[in-house]
This record gives structure tokens, C-alpha cells and sequence, in this order.
């Protein structure tokens, strides 16, 4: 008898048929099995989460708030988060209309695609970027279109916008922006802001401004994309990054109520609403005093490792743009080292046990590069930098 479900199977056409896994989890699992390794591989904070946010959560859990929420978020929370945008970026949000809290960034993009596109519209985005857009455009029946900037510095300019919108035609229906930027760690002043903003006014392109990390902008103050065009920009941040809350899976959308509406709509299906305990624990995050500061004290250490981590790697010979946001150094591999960046980690994981993430997997301008994450303690930084250090000169020809 034919195994009828396997050829079910076989002849089912899905949007999904042409995905591939995330790169970075990819080969973080592969270095996971290497004993002895050292991995600066995932952004993931190495602080805990503030005890007056786990108690929060708690006193949650213990009141009994155990049954749905609003689709949208808590009411409070909501306040909270348009307070926070207020106090921090001087944004304006109305929290019952402009504003769904949602399962992290990550559903956040997702809610935001799902909401602006239609079977073969195109989003740009500069590139390198973070490697799961392509992946979230192309599941809401997108196409994704990157703008490389690695001449730039990795940041997008006004003309290379204008030729990009003139080139891929009247589909092109969002930019998506992610400043400070994963993988670079290079983000936009006011002025970089404004100039990229004044070429989009003159179009219907929606902006899809992912600034999860803007908390840890360092030496200026982080210049919102929502500040300079808020009826075209749909804003995605969260708790994740600036309360190493990454587990807890808060992230909100903030936009003009006419599209927040059909985002609210593709939030609702897509998961109903976020989870109790973890909302209590971000209005904590995000209304008090203690919450806000909360990201100072990481803010400063982050600094710290990142002056360390430069100061190492250009010695050794790595080209670095200044990362001066988020927690990661894009840095050019040596000449005279292995140009082909997945051989290049492969290689540095085979004879040093260290593991770093190939800068290819991020897009077009990502190639001989490689990122490394150094959201990891100041001892594993050493201890990476002299592995690094120890393989750069063995295998430099």
C-alpha cells in the first residue's frame, strides 16, 4: 500500500518549501558541540533579569492574573510603553489606538509584514542586516531586495535609497530599517535620519523601523526613525535587549492608528496576546524609575567590552567600523587569513574552539567578514581574544 502521507507531502507546494534555517543558530548548535569551545555567537545578554522585574512577574503569577488579556496588550503596559517612548525619544503614541504589545520583536516584524504586504511586493533593506528579514518577507509573500552598504560604512544614504526605489519600481511597499544595527553595530544620527526620511515622504513606502537595541546606543543620543516620519513608520521595540529580558518575549509596535489597525488584526490572529507574568514584568521594565535606569548600568559595562574587544582585533589586524550601538563588532578579516568567512569560522572553530559568526549570512556586503558578539562576560572576552589573537598569527600567510 503507498505511504499516501509521504506523497501528500512531496506534492505540496508551500511558501515555506524554499526557507532555510538561521545561519547564526545553524552553526551556534554546530559550535555547541565542540568541547571547550568559546562562543560569541548569539546576542543574547549574559545579565539577569532586575529583581524588581522578576518580582513583578511573580506577584502576577501569584494574584491569579491568569486569564486573557486584551489582543493588544495590557492597558497599563501599553501606557508604559508609550511613556517610555515619550520620555526616552520624545514620541507621541495614543496607547489604546497607536500601540499593540506583541510576543517580542521577532512577531512584532512579522505582525508588521504580514500587515503591509501583498503577493510580490518588495521591502528594501540595507545590507548587511539581520538574517531573519529576508526569511519574514519571503514568508508574507514578499521579496526581499538588498541595498548594500558596505561602501557607505553600513549606513544607507539618501541616494542609495532614491536608486534603489526608481530601480525596483512602484512593488517596492516598505524599507526596513534595524538601527543600531545587528550585525554591525552601527547606527543613524538625527541628521542620517532626517536625510533618509526626507526621500521616503515623497513616496506611499511604509518604513518598518526595528530599534530594538536602542537603549545601548553609545556616545549620543539614539535619533528614532518615528521622530522624523511618524505617519509612514511603524516603529518594533522591547524589553529584550535593554532589560536582557530575551526569554520573556515582550516586544511592542507603534504607528499611525489608520495602520494599526490592520497590524492589530495580524497580531490578533497570529498569537492572540502576550503572555501575563511577562506583561507584568515589562510594565515594571518600562513605568518606573528603577526600570528605566535599569539599562545604564549594562550600557556601561557594554562599553567596556566593546573598547576592549575593538582595541584586540584591530592589533591583530581586523578592519572595524565603529560600532557605537547594540553589542557587536563587524570586523574585515585579515589579509593574508582565509577570505571565505563560513571557511574562515569553520577553520578558527576546528584549531581554537572559538566561535564566531560568518559576516555572509547577514547579506549582500556581509562577505570576509565576520561578527562577533561580545554580550559575554569580560573573562570569556579575554579568553576569546587570546584564541583569536593565537589563530590569526598561525595561519596568516
Amino acid at each position: 500500500m503507498p505511504n499516501t502521507k509521504a506523497s501528500l507531502l512531496q506534492d505540496l507546494k508551500h511558501t515555506y518549501d524554499g526557507l532555510k534555517p538561521n545561519p547564526i543558530r545553524v552553526f551556534d548548535a554546530e559550535a555547541s558541540s565542540t568541547p571547550g569551545v568559546v562562543k560569541l555567537t548569539l546576542g543574547e545578554p549574559d545579565f539577569n533579569v532586575p529583581q524588581h522585574i522578576k518580582r513583578a512577574a511573580i506577584d502576577s503569577i501569584n494574584n491569579d492574573e491568569s486569564h486573557y488579556g486584551p489582543s493588544n496588550g495590557w492597558p497599563k503596559l501599553r501606557q508604559a510603553a508609550t511613556g517610555f517612548l515619550k520620555d526616552r525619544y520624545n514620541l507621541d503614541y495614543n496607547p489604546d489606538s497607536e500601540l499593540v504589545v506583541t510576543v517580542g520583536a521577532t512577531e512584532a516584524l512579522h505582525s508588521c509584514l504580514d500587515a503591509v504586504l501583498n503577493p510580490g511586493d518588495k521591502v528594501l533593506m540595507p545590507s548587511p542586516t539581520f538574517s531573519l528579514y529576508d526569511q519574514l518577507i519571503r514568508i508574507n509573500g514578499g521579496i526581499p531586495v538588498y541595498i548594500n552598504t558596505e561602501a557607505t560604512g553600513f549606513v544607507l544614504t539618501p541616494d542609495q535609497l532614491k536608486a534603489a526605489i526608481a530601480e525596483e519600481g512602484p512593488r517596492v511597499k516598505a524599507i526596513l530599517l534595524n538601527f543600531p544595527s545587528n550585525p554591525t553595530g552601527v547606527t543613524y544620527n538625527k541628521e542620517q535620519v532626517a536625510a533618509i526620511a526626507a526621500v521616503v515622504a515623497d513616496t506611499d513606502i511604509v518604513v518598518i523601523s526595528d530599534e530594538i537595541y536602542s537603549e545601548l546606543t553609545y556616545g549620543s543620543k539614539h535619533a528614532s526613525f518615528a521622530a522624523a516620519l511618524p505617519e509612514q513608520t511603524l516603529l518594533i521595540n522591547g524589553v529584550s535587549k535593554s532589560h536582557a529580558m530575551t526569554g520573556w518575549r515582550i516586544g511592542f509596535i507603534a504607528g499611525p492608528a489608520d495602520l494599526m489597525k490592520r497590524v492589530a488584526l495580524a497580531h490578533a490572529f497570529n498569537v492572540t496576546v502576550a503572555s501575563n507574568p511577562a506583561m507584568a514584568g515589562a510594565t515594571e521594565a518600562l513605568a518606573t524609575e528603577a526600570g528605566r535606569e535599569d539599562s545604564e548600568a549594562m550600557k556601561a559595562e557594554y562599553i567596556k567590552r566593546r573598547d576592549y574587544v575593538v582595541a584586540e582585533m584591530t592589533k591583530m589586524g581586523f578592519a572595524i567600523p565603529e560600532p557605537n550601538g547594540a553589542f557587536y563588532v563587524f570586523a574585515k578579516i585579515p589579509t593574508g587569513c582565509i577570505q571565505d568567512d563560513t571557511e574562515f569560522c569553520y577553520d578558527l572553530l576546528r584549531k581554537n574552539k572559538l566561535a564566531v559568526i560568518a559576516g555572509s549570512g547577514f547579506g549582500p556586503g556581509g562577505e570576509a567578514h565576520v561578527r562577533i558578539s561580545y554580550a559575554a562576560s569580560m573573562a570569556t572576552l579575554q579568553e576569546a581574544m587570546k584564541r583569536l589573537g593565537a589563530y590569526v598569527a598561525a595561519n596568516k600567510h
